[in-house]
């Protein structure tokens, strides 16, 4: 198994980012505005999976009396691998607006408003990113070597 490298995640990010200022270029104005907490929903995933991380963690690690069945660690990691890549999509979308609505925002009336909305976006996305990546890493057996594929 290959680790979720950062560079892929960087990659997607910005891939992401700016499509998705090309598209607020394009059609900003005829858009409404969006929810301020509509990227809170990244934050609720990011949490689950770091109450998951630390269960799998203390199962794997011999710490509790139930251990990890291989389908459920596998489980684990193909959800992390999906939610780091989606976190790093939603990252870079939000950057986008980010990026957009900055320059914008005296010349659009919902431009401040969704200015804070991508802020709780990217932030909810990093979160997201930061669990991923820790559910995938505490899926390891403790003789797993980083790196090894």
């Amino acid at each position: 198994m290959r680790f979720t490298r950062p560079r892929d995640l960087a990659t997607i990010a910005i891939i992401a980012g700016l499509l998705a200022h090309l598209l607020l270029r394009f059609a900003y104005d005829s858009m409404p505005p969006l929810p301020q907490l509509a990227g809170s929903t990244l934050l609720v995933i990011a949490l689950v999976e770091v109450v998951l991380a630390f269960s799998l963690r203390a199962r794997i690690q011999r710490r509790s009396p139930r251990p990890v069945q291989p389908l459920t660690a596998a489980r684990a990691v193909a959800l992390a691998k999906a939610s780091s890549v989606l976190g790093a999509l939603m990252f870079g979308a939000w950057t986008g607006l980010l990026i957009y609505t900055v320059p914008v925002r005296d010349e659009f009336a919902a431009a401040g408003n969704d200015l804070f909305a991508a802020v709780v976006g990217m932030v909810s996305a990093a979160a997201l990113i930061a669990a991923a990546l820790w559910l995938e890493h505490c899926c390891k057996t403790p003789t797993e070597t980083p790196g090894k594929d």
